[in-house]
């Protein structure tokens, strides 16, 4: 699903205005320790699982319907790894918005990666050492949820 009908609704009262929404992402990593990532169809980057809360959803279970959603993969949040803004961005149609990002490292537990949805052209497991050219956000990110026990990432 690309764009939740609520910021649909929203965007018929705002126009292009500055909007500020909840999001989520993933650095899912299974059993020989690599990562899940997608290649979106929008600008073709690999990135992290990510996407936006619904109004009242909880992160932790965005996070794994994100996830299922996109990759067809069932993960299990273990931990926070980040909680960071990203924008303001601005989409080709002219819409503006900030994200909160709430990042988790998640654990792989079970469903064959495949592209499952109209989000991504591409879903792939990768070894850490063999990675695509990754954002300086998402890379960051992954290597915070490859550290043992870190603490959540945030700015003051």
């Amino acid at each position: 699903m690309a764009t939740p009908e609520f910021i649909l609704d929203l965007r018929v009262k705002i126009g292009t205005d500055l909007l500020w929404l909840p999001g989520v992402g993933g650095a899912v990593l299974d059993e020989d320790n690599r990562v899940l990532l997608c290649q979106r169809s929008d600008n073709k980057q690999w990135t992290l699982i990510t996407g936006i809360l619904d109004p009242g959803e909880e992160p932790a279970a965005g996070i794994v319907r994100e996830v299922e959603e996109e990759t067809g993969v069932l993960v299990v949040p273990e931990r926070i790894v980040s909680v960071t803004t990203h924008g303001p961005v601005t989409f080709p149609n002219g819409d503006r918005t900030t994200f909160l990002s709430v990042v988790f490292r998640c654990r792989y537990i079970s469903g064959e990666a495949r592209v499952n949805d109209d989000e991504n052209d591409d879903v792939r497991w990768f070894l850490l050492d063999d990675l695509p050219e990754l954002s300086p956000r998402h890379l960051a990110d992954l290597q915070l949820a490859l550290a043992p026990e870190e603490p959540a990432h945030f700015t003051v």
